[in-house]
Parts: structure tokens; sequence; C-alpha cells
């Protein structure tokens, strides 16, 4: 079984609170042997837009098809100003093609895969990052399973914060290791009753 994490931080350098938690969650998909792949929307040029190829240059088609490879799809997000950010808002409107299929009277091309949310963020909005993007998955035909969400709302995580790396991994670890299990497992689950 793969998955692909689709990594929307903002950060081209230095520590993202959203990578890390997205590292500790592949170490969990890799307990049960699940080959994850993580993508950093931000290193690619990902074009603007709403279609599945936006022209020269543009990596989303192999991005796309990757997803299309993948059982399990992670969107995982920081949160600025109580919404996801800006790349995975990209993320959404170059998926929007799909949906467009859809009202065509297309089966959807992701239909039937499954996804999970993380969301990082230093006070709240995980409850609205996890609303509205699981409402467009549903409406591309992904299932979102219940308890597949990990959400770490954390003072420790502030814009201006010094925590490092390894604090942030053994605050993952010790207080939202059940929490990635059980993911992990609804994941395993719903997946096996797609494919």
């Amino acid at each position: 079984m793969k998955a692909v994490i689709l990594l929307c931080t903002l950060k081209k350098t230095g520590l993202s609170n959203t990578q890390t938690l997205s590292e500790f969650f592949t170490g969990i998909l890799g307990k049960q042997n699940i080959e994850t792949e993580l993508i950093r929307l931000i290193d690619h040029q990902v074009h603007t837009g709403t279609y599945s190829d936006m022209g020269e240059g543009d990596e989303w088609p192999g991005i796309l098809e990757k997803i299309k490879r993948a059982e399990i799809i992670i969107f995982a997000s920081p949160i600025w100003w109580n919404n996801h950010s800006s790349e995975m808002q990209k993320v959404i409107e170059r998926l929007d093609h799909i949906h467009d299929g859809i009202l065509e009277g297309n089966p959807s091309l992701l239909e039937g895969k499954v996804a999970g949310i993380i969301v990082t963020g230093d006070s709240d909005g995980a409850q609205t990052i996890i609303a509205n993007i699981s409402n467009f998955i549903n409406a591309i035909g992904i299932v979102f399973p219940p308890f597949c969400s990990l959400s770490v709302l954390w003072e420790g995580q502030a814009k201006e914060s010094t925590t490092s790396k390894e604090e942030l991994m053994d605050k993952y670890r010790k207080e939202y290791s059940e929490t990635a299990e059980k993911m992990v497992a609804q994941l395993i689950k719903y997946a096996q009753k797609s494919f």
C-alpha cells in the first residue's frame, strides 16, 4: 500500500512544524509497511490554475500521477489566519479539474482513495481547515474516514518559536502517538474496503 503526503508548508528553508509532524506520521505509516512519499509543494513549480496541466514547466502533472498511484493521500497544512496555507489552496485549485470531469458525468480519477488531514498551529483554526479540505475531497470522490485528522495546536509551534525539531518530535511521540496510530489503522481499514 502506498501513501502520498502533500506537504503544504510555506517554509522553503528552516524548521517546518508541519513537515516535522508529517515526518512523525510517516514513521507511524512505516510501522504498517506503508510506503510513503512526502511531497513538499513549495519545492516544485506548480503553476497557478484550475487544470491538471497548465503547460510548459508545470510540475503538477507528475505530482498528480503520484497521487493517482497511491491508495492513501494525506493533506498537510499549517494554519495561517484561521485557514490553510496558500500552497494547500493551490492543491485544491489544481485538483478542481477532476471535479470538472465529475460534473460532466465522468467517474472521479480519485474515487475510492482514502485521505487524512494533518494540521499544525499555535492556537486555533484546525476545525476550519479540516472542514474545508474534507468538503472538497468528498466532492472529488475521496473517502475521509472517521478519526483521520491529526492536528497539533501548541504555542511551541508559534511563528517566532525557538522550539527545536527534537522537542517537536518528543511532544508528538509522547502526546500524539495514539491518535496517529488510530488514524493509520482507519486509513488502512477504509483503503482495503475501497480496493
